[in-house]
């Protein structure tokens, strides 16, 4: 079974250290553009363009690589707390056209109460997903084509209409991650694909079981539901030398720092983030949560907290045991993005089914101007 393989757009900024150093990276267009440029170059299926108060806006990021990117489908955060369904619906269709049916959208309802105060939103968690129910049944009837009269507990419209078709019908695909029962709900009656952060393959395998049997209730058709796992990955030569660069990733993190963030991710009521914070309990000791599965990037980092570490068979092993419980999707990431988009593709890509090899491997580059051809050479023998 062929893998899509995503990577992700570091709008908050990138780094080759986490906490400070002095290697940062700003989120410039110009760097965000080098990145999609190179995962659309080297392969990848899809670009992740994350949402939060941190982060540039996505829909204008997404814009900026319409003239830029050729291939690769770009995976927009779709915040339906901000906003209405209505112009959301006209900026999806807008957007989807522009980029000839690229479009895909990250379901965000948001899980941190203190940023969506900041925006204005005071839901608690359950009417998050009340009202991102409601946004979703009004976008994708919009989408569809339907005029929309709408009168719910959140949200109401009246004689709502969508004027442009998207490319992508009945309309750009909707994915979406989160771990409570009220996000099963949610994902079961309007998603298609389903995305898990990265617990240990037994545990995504029961969110999988758990989404499908929501969505049989639904009267949807579990089989059509796609599922994806959303990793960091530090991938090298070696196993020694990827556990080193894991190391070396957090290094410059203090005691302090950790229980800072620690502290700040335990006020959050996001089911996902507090599973994410149990795998290692804010401990450098208990970093090693499965084979090759590795929560140090939790320590200060919310959200997708675990990493893949080893060598390129270990990690694509480890790949293929998330597939054999039925994940179809990963959406990777890497510090710094660039460079490791690259390194992954390099690596890995040629062990991974439906992925064609990026690396030149039946010949001799020597980086000068006359490099010799491995036939050249056999022949010349």
């Amino acid at each position: 079974m062929s893998l899509d393989i995503f990577w992700f757009l570091p709008t908050s900024g990138d780094t080759r250290y986490l906490g400070k150093s002095d290697f940062g990276r700003a989120p410039t267009n110009a760097y965000l553009r080098e990145i999609a440029v190179t995962a659309d170059r080297l392969g990848y299926d899809g670009l992740l363009i994350p949402t939060g108060s941190s982060c540039q806006d996505p829909w204008v990021t997404a814009a900026s690589l319409i003239p830029v990117t050729q291939r690769i489908k770009l995976l927009v955060a779709l915040r339906t707390s901000l906003g209405n369904p209505t112009a959301s619906a006209r900026q999806a269709a807008t957007l989807d056209q522009a980029l000839g049916g690229r479009l895909l959208l990250n379901v965000v309802p948001g899980g941190d109460a203190t940023e969506l105060a900041a925006d204005g939103v005071f839901y608690s968690h359950d009417e998050r997903y009340e009202a991102s129910d409601e946004f979703l049944t009004i976008w994708r009837r919009l989408l569809q084509g339907e005029k929309v009269d709408f009168d719910g507990r959140h949200l109401r419209v009246k004689g709502a209409q969508n004027f442009h078709a998207p490319v992508s019908r009945p309309y750009p695909p909707l994915y979406f991650g989160g771990s409570s029962p009220a996000a099963h709900e949610l994902a079961a009656k309007h998603v298609d694909a389903y995305l898990s952060w990265g617990e240990p393959p037994a545990a995504v395998a029961q969110k999988i079981t758990d989404v499908k049997a929501r969505a049989a209730k639904h009267g949807r058709d579990p089989a059509a539901l796609r599922f994806g796992v959303r990793l960091h990955v530090i991938v090298r030569e070696t196993s020694e030398e990827a556990w080193a660069d894991a190391d070396r990733l957090i290094s410059h993190l203090t005691d302090e720092d950790i229980a800072a963030a620690q502290a700040n991710y335990a006020k959050m009521d996001s089911v996902g983030q507090q599973r994410m914070a149990a795998l290692h309990g804010g401990r450098r000791e208990q970093l090693v949560v499965g084979p090759n599965l590795w929560a140090g990037v939790g320590l200060v980092r919310g959200g997708a907290g675990t990493a893949l570490v080893g060598n390129p068979r270990e990690v694509a092993a480890r790949l293929q045991e998330y597939a054999d419980v039925g994940v179809s999707s990963f959406v990777l990431s890497g510090y710094p993005h660039l460079e490791e988009a690259v390194r992954f593709a390099e690596l890995v890509f040629p062990l991974l089914p439906g992925k064609q090899a990026v690396t030149l491997r039946d010949q001799v580059l020597t980086g000068g101007a006359f490099d010799v051809r491995a036939s050249q050479q056999a022949s010349a023998s």
